[in-house]
Order: structure tokens, then C-alpha cells, then sequence
């Protein structure tokens, strides 16, 4: 989620507005960026458990962290409420999700050497200030052993309204806030036909992308007979504003139709003089004539509707970039594969075109199906003649192939196909992360799922 942020007061006349600053987002295709964002599970390594905020028992928590790195690396602090709830001032952002998730949304980088490079930088920021604290990161899909009361909550003042709102929405709302960490690449379009094939390409292939990044096969210490119950939490969130929007394939899909779906998706606030004000329930189409309940006679702003799109949760979510969202937050090696399977796809026009058409015959009703059956049989449920390995081997290939082409190489003269391996052994047979961890879960670790904050962390 974003932090408190899009200043623009312009005032919205109409949908046209809407569409327009979506619209804005295009750019040259030789200006193309990726930008990833992450999260992780923190956890105390003396007993494994979720770290609060700020701890009475004296222990070191979440506050210390970002203070910590503060304090390290000269950034300055996003406050809430006078709490410090994130740091900026390196091209990138750290930031907190509800349950004390730690997320780093990535700057634009022009390629995946540059991801990997931000990551590792990361990684390293992570192990030089967390363990002084007594303080771990794993990244996983969903927390493999915590319950939903023994998560705490962040003081974020949007965090209050959705902890209020979600249960009248959904049954998993607040383990979606709590107990899920997830990965997003952000991608840029350079027309409203490059956007719309792209939307469409990757909801197509977000089903095969939650397969392939399936890591939460856990629930309270135990196998949950999923491989990612992060995906099946999502379908019991708030379906008002996520899953697949039918909109994406109607004809004449573009800018302005998002825009009108996003009018509809429920309110949850509204911010201002630095304080979330709850409207929870309301609609955006009467702030924009300026009616909303208790703000008669104002009018919404684009700074208001850039912060109302970051409360629409679909699979694929169209900013003035394109955000891919259907993965399992995972290790390090299949963070960069997140990254470079949608470069190598969005970013070659031939490997975009290729991947259209290799999703083509796929219909709506098919597409809700198969997000229904992934997160209980991942990278083998079953898809035409076969599985979606078999998609895979093909979508793995095509991204290859667009890498090839962008022949962006680093110092050592190896190009952006080398981020492709780990997915390239799960197309050929090798197992996902959840199936890995089911086999350590019977074998080497006896049963006892806490071992896994060892060999998954940082």
C-alpha cells in the first residue's frame, strides 16, 4: 500500500479527468522502468514470534527498525499521527503493511541487474539492523505458524478503517491485512492499446504467476492442504474491489472504463490535514459531485482519487503503470523471477504479442475457475491437455525470448535471462517453494513448521 501521498488538488469534473490522468502515465518505450515492491514477516529470533510495534516487554519491535535504519542510512521518516510508519529519501521506500510486514517498494529502475543490485542492498540493510534487535525477515505468502490474534496491528490510520470495515466485507479481510506478504512488479504502457494488452495478458496469466510463486503452503503450524493460502485468502477478502474485473475483456476496455470501475468500488477514506477520515461504504461518484457525507459542498481531487485507486485490490492493478499482483512474497532468486517474467513479456513487443496469443482462447469464466483451484493445486492443476506447467514451459520461454531481445547485460556481460532459471526448473519439473517446504516439513524438519523462519529468512 501507498503512504500518505498524491498531492494534486485538482479538482475532478468528470470521468474524462479520470481517464486522463491514467492516461498520463504513458511513455516511450525507451523510458520503460521496473519497479518492485516486497514484503517480509518479521519475527524475534529468540521465540519466532511477530514483533509489535513498540514492545512494553522491553524487547526491541518494528519502531526500532525503521528508527534504526533511520538513524543508519540518513532517510527521512514518514510519519502518522506523529509514528514513524516508513522512510524515504534513496529513490525507493520502506514502509509497513497492517501486521508489521516490512516492504521495500522498489525505485523505477531501467533493468533487472539494477533489481537485483537494489535488492541485495536490501537484504544487507535488513542483516546489518535486524539481528542488533534481536529482530528476523522471512519472506512467505502467508504466516506459517502465527494466529490472527497474535499478530499486531501498525499504527497507520488508514490500517484502523480497514480493521473495522473488512469483516463486513469478507470472512479473510484481516488475515489478508495480518498474516500475507506478497510481491508486485510495476510496469509501465506507452499508449491506452499497449495498456489494455497488456492488463489483459496479465490477468491471463496471473493464475499460472500465482502457481509458480505458491509459498504459503502453512497455516498455524501445520500443512493447510494448500500451496498458497495467501491466493485463498483473496477470494474471501472483498470482492467489491479485487479478483478479475469482467471489464478487463468487455470491448472497448481502456482508461476511461477502469476509471468508472474504480468509481464503484466502496470508499474507504478520505485524507486530510495529515488524518484519515473514515468513510467507509460511500461513493467516490458523490464526492466527485460533492456530496459525500460529512464533506457536502467539496470536491474530490485527483490527489483524492490517486489515494482511492490504492484501495482497489484486483489481481491487476492499472495506476498510471501496471501492477502485477498475484505472487507469493518469496525468496530472494524468485523476486528477480517475478521481475523478469513480466519484463521479458511486457517489454518485447513480439514476446507481448506471443503471450496474447497464447492466451487467447482463455474465457472469463475460465480464468475465475482456475484463480479459484491454484492456490489448492498450484503448478498442477489441470489446464486444457494438461497442467499449467505446460503453460509455463511456454510463458517461461516467451519472457526468455524478450529478455533476449532488451540483451541488457552486466559487468560480467550476462544478460537479464539469467533472473529466468529459477522458474525455467519449475517448467521442467522442479518443485515450487510450498512444495519445497511441504518435503523439509516430512523430512528434515520433523513436523516442527517453525524451522522454516531459518531457512526462509534474509
Amino acid at each position: 500500500m501507498s503512504n500518505p501521498g498524491d498531492a494534486d488538488a485538482t479538482a475532478i469534473s468528470d470521468l474524462r479527468d479520470l481517464a486522463a490522468y491514467l492516461e498520463s502515465g504513458s511513455k516511450p518505450a525507451a523510458e520503460f522502468t521496473i519497479g518492485t515492491e516486497h514484503e517480509a514477516f518479521g519475527f524475534r529470533l529468540s521465540d519466532r514470534t511477530p514483533p509489535a510495534y513498540a514492545p512494553t516487554d522491553g524487547s526491541a519491535g518494528i519502531q526500532a527498525l525503521l528508527t534504526g535504519i533511520a538513524e543508519t542510512e540518513s532517510l527521512e521518516p514518514i510519519l502518522d499521527s506523529g509514528n514513524i510508519i516508513g522512510l524515504k529519501g534513496f529513490g525507493a521506500s520502506l514502509s509497513l503493511e497492517p501486521g508489521g510486514q516490512f516492504e521495500l517498494s522498489g525505485a523505477t529502475l531501467r533493468d533487472l541487474h539494477a533489481t537485483k543490485a537494489e535488492l541485495d542492498q536490501h537484504i544487507a540493510r535488513v542483516r546489518m539492523i535486524g539481528p542488533k534487535l534481536g529482530l528476523g525477515f522471512a519472506p512467505l505468502g502467508f504466516h506459517p505458524v502465527a494466529r490472527r490474534e497474535d499478530m499486531p496491528f501498525m499504527p497507520k490510520g488508514r490500517y484502523a478503517i480497514m480493521r473495522n470495515y473488512m469483516p463486513k466485507v469478507g470472512t479473510l479481510g484481516l488475515d489478508m491485512m495480518l498474516r500475507t506478504c506478497t510481491v508486485q512488479v510495476n510496469l509501465d504502457f506507452s499508449s491506452e492499446a499497449d495498456m489494455v494488452t497488456k492488463m489483459r495478458v496479465g490477468y491471463a496469466l496471473q493464475p499460472l504467476a500465482t502457481a509458480m510463486f505458491a509459498n504459503s503452503p502453512f497455516y498455524e503450524g501445520r500443512p493447510n492442504g494448500l500451496l498458497s493460502n495467501r491466493a485463498r485468502v483473496w477470494t474471501d477478502t472483498d470482492n467489491a474491489r479485487s479478483g478479475i474485473p469482467k471489464i478487463i475483456f468487455d470491448k472497448g476496455f481502456g482508461f476511461e472504463s477502469y476509471a468508472d470501475w474504480l468509481l464503484d468500488v466502496p470508499m474507504y477514506f478520505v485524507y486530510r490535514d495529515g488524518k484519515y477520515r473514515d468513510v467507509t461504504g460511500q461513493s467516490f461518484r458523490n464526492f466527485i459531485a460533492g456530496k459525500l457525507p460529512g464533506f457536502e459542498g467539496e470536491r474530490a481531487t485527483l490527489g483524492d482519487f490517486a489515494d482511492h485507486s490504492t484501495t482497489a485490490f484486483p489481481d491487476v492493478r492499472l495506476k498510471r503503470y501496471i501492477e502485477t499482483r498475484g505472487a507469493d512474497s518469496g525468496s530472494p532468486a524468485m523476486m528477480l523471477a517475478q521481475s523478469a517474467f513480466w519484463a521479458g513479456i511486457f517489454y518485447d513487443p513480439a514476446a507481448l504479442a506471443a503471450a496474447a496469443a497464447l492466451t487467447k482462447d482463455l474465457s472469463y469464466a475460465r480464468l475465475l475457475e482456475l484463480r479459484a483451484q491454484v492456490p489448492f493445486t498450484g503448478i498442477n492443476t489441470t489446464f486444457e491437455n494438461g497442467t499449467l506447467r505446460d503453460l509455463a514451459r511456454d510463458a517461461v520461454a516467451i519472457a526468455e525470448a524478450g529478455l533476449k531481445v532488451r540483451n541488457i547485460k552486466n559487468a560480467d556481460g550476462i544478460d537479464e535471462r539469467a533472473y529466468l532459471v529459477p522458474l525455467q526448473e519449475i517448467a521442467a519439473g522442479g518443485p515450487t517453494q510450498a512444495e519445497h517446504w511441504l518435503s523439509r516439513y516430512e523430512g528434515a524438519w520433523g513436523g516442527d513448521v517453525s524451522r522454516i523462519f531459518a531457512e526462509a529468512a534474509f
